[in-house]
């Protein structure tokens, strides 16, 4: 199994991230048969079989991995112009990690799993993110 790491770019915030997919997630429902979040990007993964289903998208936010959504599927997309595209359709879920700091990279990445932020659990750090995000800045989570 293998991650996806992309850059939210244009987003400033994890609400601002939630906003986005809500607006997006019912029209691209229509297309994909349920209510899923799809994000439509130029190159397929070359581990796509391996991702489907069991893996996700970290997403990083104003310099720091946030959050992550499960990769349901990984589909071709190719436009009326003849250009190729991968359409990484996503659960709707938002799943907070402990914010961890990456630097901007352009495209997507693999990420291996031993590398990828925790889930930040609703009573971890008495669930407050600035706290994580300090210790996690501190190399203590």
């Amino acid at each position: 199994m293998i991650h996806m790491i992309k850059l939210s770019v244009g987003v400033s915030s994890f609400e601002e991230l939630e906003s986005y997919r809500d607006q997006r997630a019912h029209w691209w429902g229509a297309d994909y048969g349920e209510e899923v979040h799809v994000h439509r990007t130029r190159m397929m993964p070359k581990r796509a079989k391996e991702m489907e289903g069991a893996s996700s998208i970290y997403w990083v936010i104003s310099g720091q991995v946030v959050c992550r959504q499960p990769i349901l599927r990984l589909a071709p997309y190719t436009n009326e112009e003849g250009k190729d595209y991968c359409d990484i359709i996503m659960s709707r879920d938002m799943i907070r990690t402990v914010p961890y700091p990456k630097r901007p990279f352009q495209g997507w990445r693999y990420l291996r799993p031993e590398d990828a932020p925790p889930d930040l659990g609703a009573n971890e750090n008495g669930g407050s993110l600035e706290i994580a995000a300090d210790l996690a800045r501190l190399g203590l989570i």
